[in-house]
């Protein structure tokens, strides 16, 4: 049984069904956006997108045990969102690229 559309006329259609995000596209979204689902990483992200840090400097100017900014930290290297590099015995976090702050700061603009 056909579905009637109310509204959409075939051309309207036809362009939304065009314009919607592929299965592959809807997950990587998905996926993007819950990053920032959590508060901490909201935080963490926020601090490195104004300085580099490592996980002791994040702890303490986010008031957050290091086990938790060091899981999240994890979390967002997995999530490509950071990158790290060593300097000696301290690890120095970064973010990969300055889109993701971007995107916040929209957000924050929206809400």
């Amino acid at each position: 049984m056909e579905r009637k559309f109310l509204i959409l006329n075939e051309k309207s259609k036809f362009e939304i069904q065009n314009y919607l995000p592929n299965p592959n596209q809807t997950e990587k979204l998905a996926n993007f956006f819950q990053i920032f689902s959590d508060e901490t990483r909201i935080k963490i992200i926020s601090c490195l997108a104004m300085s580099e840090m490592c996980v002791n400097d994040i702890s303490n100017l986010l008031k957050i045990n290091q086990t938790t900014i060091s899981h999240q930290l994890k979390f967002l290297k997995t999530q490509g969102i950071i990158s790290c590099k060593r300097n000696g015995k301290i690890i120095i976090y970064s973010l990969k690229n300055q889109q993701t702050n971007d995107i916040m700061l929209y957000a924050v603009n929206a809400i």
